[in-house]
């Protein structure tokens, strides 16, 4: 008798790197996660069951880490996008401050390098609604100052890309200089 294990957690399996057809897979799911084992096998050149063993490996493995639907914004309501440079005094990244996740107008929180501590994406209402969310930062222990960039418009947004640019602009030699390189 065939024993069902579907509910049985197996270990993770060992990281491994993605190859060109995991980079298809994620290609299409990145654009339709509903797309049926079906149409994946037929978009990538693979069998429907051939697809859904390696969209399998590839949730075991964590390089899917969730499936989600992307929202539009107008639906919700929350038509501004702004990002907010967060400086405190100290360490920023507190339990405190991190809190702030609980605002579901809080889409991103990211620790950044430069002149500022933190980082994040926040969608609103209006810019009412967003003054109160910055009142919100600064009742946190240790900000000391925000600076908020409201977008006008959005030409490119979009979820992590499967694919990896080949080859970047290296450096040149410099005619102007013998043996020098500027960059190109």
């Amino acid at each position: 008798m065939l024993e069902k294990t579907d509910g049985v957690r197996r270990g993770r399996t060992t990281k491994r790197e993605l190859d060109a057809m995991d980079r298809k897979l994620l290609g299409v799911l990145v654009e339709d996660a509903t797309a049926s084992y079906a149409e994946l096998g037929e978009r990538v050149g693979l069998s429907p069951p051939a697809a859904h063993e390696r969209v399998k490996r590839l949730r075991r493995s964590g390089a899917i880490k969730r499936i989600a639907a992307l929202i539009e914004p107008e639906a919700t309501g929350k038509t501004l996008l702004a990002f907010v440079h967060v400086d405190t005094t100290g360490w920023g990244k507190t339990t405190t401050l991190l809190a702030i996740e609980a605002h579901p107008e809080v889409e991103e929180i990211h620790s950044v390098a430069g002149d500022t501590c933190m980082l994040l994406k926040v969608r609103t209402e209006s810019t009412h609604a967003l003054e109160g969310l910055l009142a919100k930062i600064y009742d946190v222990p240790g900000v000391t100052a925000t600076r908020s960039y409201v977008v006008l418009s959005t030409y490119l947004e979009r979820p992590v890309q499967p694919g990896i640019t080949a080859e970047w602009p290296g450096r040149v030699k410099d005619p102007r200089a013998p043996g020098g390189t500027a960059k190109g």
